[in-house]
């Protein structure tokens, strides 16, 4: 192939959280003069964080299809197909790749319609437990399998999501299935001075304050009424210490509710969304994941390559992130008191972070998912006969 090698990214929308870092850095990264790579996104919801900044400060300027971020509806739907049809057919891409459930399926039909070469899918994580009504979960569950069928291969974060997608789910057989890690640009956290005060001095923490923080969206999935649960326990042991809440959400004034319910006002901070996230990570003393499902989270690989401990629910891919449990303590998901216990063994012997620091840059850094993917797609053209 002469000329560079053209790929088609699409996602449903840019609101905060891993995937829209992770297209952004790979259509930025996937650049001439061996590719062309455009972005396509819908827009976001108006409880949610807005991503686009972050696309902006890499010279990524997505293609807005609205209707594309929007949840499941067959009238719309097809419209969107349609629409990505037509920029399918107009752009002429070698490689369709698709990310998240919503643009997994309108993406790929189109690209498949429109005889794209080779159709890529990554699930980040999947919407089959803890998002959706059973009947609405039946649905993502079918359209799943049928659009595995029009994908060259689908690609996972880790092997225990592998494992979910083919064994318990049925997706697709594990010989579709690639695992390659999530690729990110952690220079700027392992590059913070841990404890630098900058964020403590920010929000009024004293700088002595034992200071256990949740960073994510306000959304049920998330489950942050069992991290407030956890505090009320670890208060009890630690009365000094804070409990920092970074996001924002659907779910903002409940929790606030839960807060003064629990007679915690005087110990939890809502920061709200937060764009620079290694200052928070630097000055945190344990990390918390509270999550009932959970793919790759971004604020776990994020958290480690800062230098700070992790305390995560061992659920979906959280097991296989932090080799279970060697990177970070794991608890039952739904257990407050198991949450709490960990949290407080992190506070009176913290772990020495150097060492999973440095891990976390080289098998999460965007230059090896970059080389990863360069690999797979030359290998998935040649099998079309395409280079």
């Amino acid at each position: 192939m002469t000329r560079p090698i053209r790929i088609l990214r699409i996602i449903a929308r840019l609101n905060v959280g891993g995937p829209a870092i992770h297209v952004t850095l790979l259509t930025e990264r996937l650049g001439a003069p061996e590719y062309e790579s455009t972005l396509v996104c819908g827009t976001i919801g108006g409880d949610e964080g807005d991503m686009r900044y972050y696309a902006e400060a890499h010279g990524v300027t997505p293609v807005i299809l609205p209707d594309l971020g929007r949840s499941l509806h067959p009238l719309r739907d097809l419209r969107t197909i349609w629409k990505l049809y037509r920029l399918v057919r107009q752009y002429k891409p070698d490689i369709v790749h698709t990310h998240t459930a919503k643009a997994g399926f309108v993406g790929r039909m189109a690209a498949w319609l429109a005889g794209v070469p080779v159709i890529v899918h990554t699930f980040h994580g999947h919407v089959f437990q803890g998002y959706f009504s059973p009947t609405m979960t039946r649905i993502f569950l079918l359209l799943e399998r049928v659009t595995a069928r029009m994908s060259s291969t689908v690609i996972t974060l880790s092997e225990g999501l592998k494992r979910e997608l083919a064994d318990v789910y049925h997706i697709t057989d594990r010989e579709q299935i690639t695992v390659l890690p999530l690729g990110l640009d952690l220079v700027p956290f392992a590059a913070t001075v841990r404890k630098n005060g900058s964020f403590r001095r920010e929000h009024g923490i004293p700088a002595d304050a034992p200071l256990i923080g949740i960073v994510g969206r306000l959304v049920p999935v998330k489950n942050h009424a069992l991290f407030l649960e956890a505090a009320v326990r670890v208060k009890q042991q630690r009365p000094d210490t804070r409990f920092v809440i970074v996001g924002d959400g659907e779910l903002r004034a409940a929790l606030e509710a839960q807060v003064e319910a629990l007679g915690l006002r005087d110990t939890v901070i809502f920061t709200g969304w937060m764009q620079n996230l290694a200052p928070v990570y630097a000055d945190l003393d344990v990390n918390v994941i509270s999550s009932v499902n959970e793919g790759t989270p971004v604020s776990v690989i994020e958290a480690l390559a800062a230098g700070c401990p992790v305390v995560a629910t061992a659920v979906g891919g959280l097991p296989d992130l932090l080799e279970q449990g060697k990177l970070g303590a794991l608890v039952p998901s739904e257990n407050a008191e198991a949450l709490a216990d960990a949290l407080l063994q992190v506070l009176s012997d913290p772990p020495d972070g150097k060492a999973t620091q440095a891990l976390m840059l080289e098998r999460y850094g965007i230059e090896r998912l970059v080389r990863d993917l360069e690999r797979l797609y030359a290998e998935l053209l040649v099998e079309k006969k395409k280079i």
